[in-house]
C-alpha cells in the first residue's frame, strides 16, 4: 500500500483512492485533498468531474493537464477550514500546495470554496493568495540617474 499524496498519513486506498474511484467526498477538506491527489496522479477527469456545474465552463482541461504534468508535486498543507463538514452545505478550505517547476520551488496558496451537490462536495472557486513584491534596493527619485545606465534622469528615461 502506498502513502496518499495528500499528506494525510493514510494509505491511498484508505484516503483519496475511493474518491478518485467515484465515491462522494464526505467533507470539503476530503475533496480538497482528493483534488490535490488528482493533480499528482494527473487525473484530469476527476478534476473536471469534481467541479460545480457552473464552474465547468471556465475549466481549461488542456492547461490543467499541462500544469499537472509539468511540475513535481511535493506537499499539501491544509492551513484551515471553515465549515465544510458532514452536516454543512458550504465550506472553505485554505491550503498551500508546494511544487517544483524546473529548478524553482514554488507554493500555490489558495482559499477554495466548496458546496454540496448531488450528495457530495464540489469545488466552486478559489482565491489565490499572492505574496507582495518587496523592493530590494532604494526607491529611485524622479531626478535620480536612471538605473538602466543611460545617463539620463529617471523621469526622462524609464520613468516615462
Amino acid at each position: 500500500m502506498s502513502q496518499c499524496p495528500c499528506g494525510s498519513g493514510r494509505s491511498l486506498e484508505a484516503c483519496c483512492g475511493p474518491l478518485l474511484g467515484g465515491a462522494p467526498a464526505p467533507t470539503a477538506e476530503a475533496l480538497m485533498r482528493s483534488r490535490y491527489t488528482a493533480y499528482v496522479r494527473c487525473d484530469i477527469d476527476y478534476l473536471e468531474n469534481s467541479l460545480a456545474p457552473e464552474s465547468r465552463s471556465d475549466h481549461d482541461r488542456k492547461s490543467a493537464e499541462q500544469w499537472a504534468k509539468s511540475v513535481e508535486w511535493q506537499e499539501l498543507t491544509i492551513v484551515g477550514c471553515e465549515a465544510g463538514g458532514a452536516n454543512d452545505d458550504e465550506g472553505m478550505v485554505e491550503f498551500k500546495a508546494r511544487f517544483r517547476q524546473g529548478q524553482l520551488d514554488q507554493t500555490h496558496h489558495e482559499t477554495s470554496r466548496f458546496r454540496r451537490h448531488d450528495g457530495g462536495w464540489v469545488y466552486v472557486e478559489g482565491k489565490v493568495h499572492h505574496k507582495p513584491v518587496v523592493r530590494s534596493g532604494p526607491k529611485l527619485g524622479r531626478n535620480d540617474p536612471c538605473s538602466c545606465g543611460s545617463g539620463k534622469k529617471y523621469k526622462q528615461c524609464c520613468g516615462r
